[in-house]
């Protein structure tokens, strides 16, 4: 029963998120942060009635600020894509600088 549970919680995270553009392109993840940014006070403030506690609106604007992201999704996969490509494409040589320097060590040490 509680894996039931857990999955359909977790496949309606996905949903969510797949729904929301979260699971899409760069552009479409940064228009969804900027959604999100965008409904966080007035969620707070509904959230807080609802509950029962009196939040003042010049409360409401001594809350900080949502931080301000200048962060592009798609710009940072493609540095993670140029770093793994350039690892990639430097490994045979260190590889072979590795081997040269195992095999000098292994002759020092069995002298």
């Amino acid at each position: 029963f509680r894996f039931v549970i857990k999955g359909s919680l977790a496949g309606a995270a996905v949903y969510v998120a797949y729904d929301q553009g979260l699971l899409g392109s760069g552009t479409q993840g940064a228009e969804a942060l900027k959604k999100a940014q965008a409904a966080l006070p007035p969620a707070i403030q509904e959230w807080t009635s609802y509950i029962g506690w009196e939040v003042s609106t010049v409360q409401m604007n001594t809350l900080p600020p949502t931080p301000k992201f200048d962060f592009s999704p798609s710009d940072s996969w493609n540095k993670g894509v140029q770093t793994v490509m350039s690892a990639l494409s430097v490994a045979p040589t260190r590889a072979c600088e590795y081997t040269v320097e195992g095999w000098k060590y292994v002759k020092d040490h069995v002298k």
